[in-house]
């Protein structure tokens, strides 16, 4: 296996990489039905209320992000991830059910929209470290590389997905569809194995320089 995918040799990352991408691109179809919900159908095309409802969703980053990365740095992240990726998932599955029961109304969208931006605050910082642990320090900016293309796969192909699904199926499933993709997630957690076969001494700061040097990198998921 060339240099490009050197960090895909590795069991650990290369199921997370893989399931990592499928609820990525479950994220991405989430985030344009919301928005195709809240405009087309609850709404007469309020563009406010699409960036009221957006906007309540990624509020909880700004705030919540910092004290998320303590308390990545002092508890076990694959524990943390594990919480978070069932949440979002009973999040999404919740939001899908009450679409498809055709009882869903702007300001229900709203509280999900907040529930679902405070989980991903928690989510980011041990999701983005996590990655130390999974490869040897030496594989590490590949293995930082390869997620931002994931995350920027996901982005490509979740919108295009969702608009297929909206017409296809109708709103709600889209929601349902991204709840199940965290299965793949939890599972990849509960498959991975043990820490210290994988964790090398210093893949820590060496994933902080990373990321620090790499801006993509602060983004990726």
């Amino acid at each position: 296996m060339g240099r490009t995918f050197a960090s895909l040799r590795h069991f650990n990352y290369r199921t997370w990489f893989f399931t990592a991408l499928i609820a990525n691109i479950g994220t991405w179809m989430q985030i344009v039905a919301q928005d195709w919900l809240v405009l087309a159908e609850l709404t007469e095309d309020d563009a406010f209320a699409v960036g009221f409802v957006s906007a309540l969703q990624f509020a909880p980053l700004l705030f919540i992000t910092p004290f998320a990365g303590l308390l990545a740095d002092r508890c076990d992240k694959r524990r943390i991830l594990f919480v978070t990726q069932s949440c979002l998932a009973l999040l999404a599955l919740g939001l899908g059910v009450l679409v498809l029961s055709g009882g869903a109304q702007v300001w229900q969208v709203c509280l999900f929209a907040v529930g679902t931006g405070t989980v991903a605050a928690f989510d980011g910082p041990p999701r983005m470290v996590f990655v130390s642990e999974l490869v040897p320090s030496e594989d590490l900016p590949n293995a930082v590389g390869l997620n931002s293309t994931g995350f920027n796969l996901a982005r490509l192909i979740g919108p295009a997905v969702a608009g297929t699904l909206i017409s296809a199926v109708g709103t709600g499933w889209v929601f349902v569809v991204n709840g199940l993709s965290f299965v793949f997630t939890i599972g990849a957690l509960l498959a991975i194995r043990g820490r210290s076969a994988r964790r090398i001494c210093g893949a820590a700061d060496a994933c902080a320089r990373v990321c620090a040097t790499s801006p993509r990198a602060a983004i990726s998921r």
